[in-house]
């Protein structure tokens, strides 16, 4: 399972600037985001994922609060032991954090996946909390399609690089602008901080939205891309096309 990284930041008219302090290191060039912003913005832990030969694997992903008890993610953040993304009640055990930027002993709330939702359009999965989330204002997902040269903020849990990568324990932005779109995804390259500010291991499912008071509508939803950090285009899988499949789980 090929897991990605997303960032976020704040879209600011004076131009494309963060809204936080010096860019840190738990992702590829992005920056920390300051404390109580985006707090929809989730982090998935899978601690004992199986293997086809029995064994068990530890891994993460990203994902988004988008109603009191659903998070939308990377439909292959959850998949059988021959990489098959998998429908129905969750295939491992998997915790959510929220409400925090930053993974140490009390932040948040926490959270767990009972059941998964998969698109079957792109690689985008629904999934189904034990208990609603109600003092978090969730995205809400843009009806729109995406255009070319639109400015989308990136929040996300991944590494710093795909070299030995980890989770992080800080939450991490990043501006972006989307470069291409197809019939089903969207490309997107970094702007800020850098250039090669971009998505990494264990950020797949994160959010690329546009920031609205305590939250946002949501675009796209983080697939795969080169290693990182670089200045190619990251796939992501755009919303819009499944808004109405959503809104079935989540209305």
């Amino acid at each position: 399972m090929r897991l990605r990284a997303a960032l976020s930041a704040a879209l600011l008219t004076a131009g494309v600037v963060l809204a936080t302090a010096a860019p840190a290191g738990a992702v590829a060039n992005g920056a920390d985001v300051p404390e109580g912003r985006y707090e929809f913005a989730a982090k998935l832990t899978m601690p004992e994922i199986p293997n086809a030969d029995g064994t068990t694997y530890a891994s993460a992903c990203s994902a988004a609060l988008i109603a009191p008890q659903w998070i939308i993610t990377a439909g292959h953040c959850f998949h059988d032991v021959d990489r098959n993304p998998v429908s129905g009640p969750v295939p491992y055990a998997t915790s959510v954090l929220l409400g925090t930027t930053a993974q140490e002993d009390g932040a948040g709330e926490t959270r767990n996946v009972t059941e998964v939702r998969q698109s079957g359009k792109n690689d985008v999965a629904l999934a189904k909390l034990d208990k609603p989330v109600t003092d978090i204002e969730p995205l809400s997902v843009d009806g729109s399609a995406p255009t070319v040269g639109q400015r989308v903020t990136l929040a996300g849990w991944g590494s710093l690089t795909s070299t030995n990568p980890a989770p992080s324990t800080k939450l991490q932005q990043g501006i972006m602008r989307v470069s291409e779109v197809a019939a089903t995804s969207v490309g997107v390259v970094g702007l800020a901080p850098r250039r090669t500010t971009s998505a990494c291991p264990y950020d797949s499912g994160a959010p690329y939205f546009v920031p609205d008071g305590d939250g946002g509508k949501l675009v796209s939803v983080e697939s795969t891309g080169p290693d990182c950090p670089h200045a190619d285009a990251e796939t992501t899988s755009r919303v819009d096309v499944i808004a109405d499949w959503i809104a079935s789980y989540t209305e």
